[in-house]
């Protein structure tokens, strides 16, 4: 794959502050209404730290992907790079395990989710007929938003995230008022292990940005956008968790295991009352809801881009004449992620999805390690991570260091699938009809 813009029938319409409300959205997910009480009942006031140490891990991946973000701008993200770098063989598998072990997966588990919050308000959404029918009006929701233009679907990324972070930055705001300084003392280091354990939970706090880059190909001059982008959303993120984990353990210190399921919506409960736990609750559902969005927005672009390369189906890769968008790749994922939500029971598929996530990260900082080689007239004008090499190897041994932690069942489940796809990469191909060869006379 050339790594110049190719003339892909798609609209440049992203520009710096929806791609940036993008993936600020695609990281602060449902996780951050649980995550301080985990982390908290681990680490205890210590716990800020495991953010920052986690921050600094991520950053590594985050300044990585910016960097051969701002070379490759066509569509695909994580695919588009690991093919321009390796092959198409390499670049189908990304592909499949990003789209298929990553998305779907994890996006059918955010709808269901969904429903369970609104169950806690909503009694009825217990019933599985009406969370069949909650499930298809947002995914077709969702299919017609980004059927009729990436822009109407950044807006209502843009919308979502706003409205799911004013309770987030009333908490910080409001919150300090009640903060004790008692909570916020510890008396001894946690140990290293479990610093460790904590901080593997705490890194996918991190993940889901590089879903947004996925649009590649709708975004306006990517060499600036996408690190400028990735740099102020790292940096808004890290600030907001950090934020919050202090007000929390302020609030709640020694409390904290009493309200480990809903941590945020106890301290809202303390700041404004019960009200405040029906507003966390509602935020919560939202959240994910403003998750999946962003992924029906950005990973349909990455089955657009494998349909042109001749690796997918080649109606993936039709544009709407009107709306200018890959409207059945992204009919198809949505109908997708509601088939796997009205299925449901997918506790072990995300722990593979989880590991899958990972070898996807290791697969585009070796990407990048492997594109700095190849001295291009228009790398003067892209961006280049910090640090040199040691930046891309903190990435590498971070990600090592964390699929250590990972369980035979989840080594034996992902390679099992890595090597499924890899006979299909192969079928397709031997079954694939050869052009025909125009004789002279």
């Amino acid at each position: 794959m050339s790594t110049a813009n190719s003339d892909e029938g798609l609209k440049r319409v992203i520009g710096v502050s929806g791609l940036t409300l993008t993936l600020i959205n695609g990281v602060i997910g449902a996780g951050i209404f649980a995550l301080p009480a985990i982390v908290s009942i681990a680490l205890g006031a210590f716990s800020v730290f495991g953010y920052i140490f986690c921050g600094i891990l991520f950053a590594a991946i985050m300044f990585c992907y910016a960097e051969i973000g701002s070379r490759i701008t066509t569509s695909g993200g994580s695919y588009a790079y690991v093919e321009a770098a390796f092959g198409n063989l390499p670049g189908y598998i990304i592909n499949w395990m990003y789209f298929f072990g990553w998305g779907i997966i994890s996006c059918a588990a955010l709808m269901n989710i969904i429903a369970d919050s609104l169950a806690v308000l909503f009694p009825v959404f217990a019933n599985t007929l009406i969370r069949d029918v909650l499930f298809f009006i947002l995914s077709a929701f969702m299919i017609l938003t980004n059927v009729f233009g990436a822009k109407q679907g950044v807006v209502v990324v843009k919308i979502i995230t706003i409205i799911k972070m004013l309770p987030l930055l009333g908490i910080i705001i409001l919150g300090f008022s009640y903060v004790k300084a008692t909570n916020l003392h510890w008396e001894h280091f946690p140990s290293l292990k479990t610093f460790g354990d904590t901080t593997l939970i705490l890194f996918f706090a991190f993940a889901g940005f590089e879903s947004s880059l996925g649009a590649s190909g709708e975004i306006k001059n990517s060499k600036r956008t996408v690190p400028l982008s990735i740099c102020i959303a790292g940096i808004f993120v890290l600030i907001v968790y950090m934020l919050l984990q202090t007000v929390v353990q302020g609030v709640l210190g020694t409390q904290m295991a009493l309200y480990k399921n809903a941590p945020l919506a106890a301290v809202a409960d303390k700041i404004i009352g019960p009200a405040g736990a029906t507003i966390l609750l509602f935020c919560a559902a939202l959240s994910c809801f403003g998750n999946v969005t962003a992924d029906v927005l950005c990973t349909p672009r990455s089955l657009f881009a494998g349909a042109n390369d001749g690796l997918f189906p080649k109606f993936l890769g039709k544009v709407h004449p009107k709306f200018a968008t890959p409207y059945l790749a992204v009919i198809t994922y949505g109908l997708l992620i509601f088939i796997f939500s009205v299925a449901g029971g997918f506790q072990q598929l995300a722990i593979m999805a989880s590991a899958i996530i990972l070898l996807v990260y290791l697969a585009v900082i070796l990407a990048t390690i492997k594109l700095r080689k190849k001295r291009m007239e228009e790398d003067k004008k892209s961006f280049r991570a910090p640090g040199g090499i040691i930046t891309p190897l903190i990435g590498v041994g971070a990600i090592i260091w964390l699929l250590t932690s990972l369980g035979k069942w989840e080594i034996l489940s992902t390679l099992i699938f890595i090597t499924i796809i890899i006979v299909i990469y192969f079928v397709t191909r031997l079954i694939k009809p050869k052009p025909a060869v125009i004789l002279e006379a």
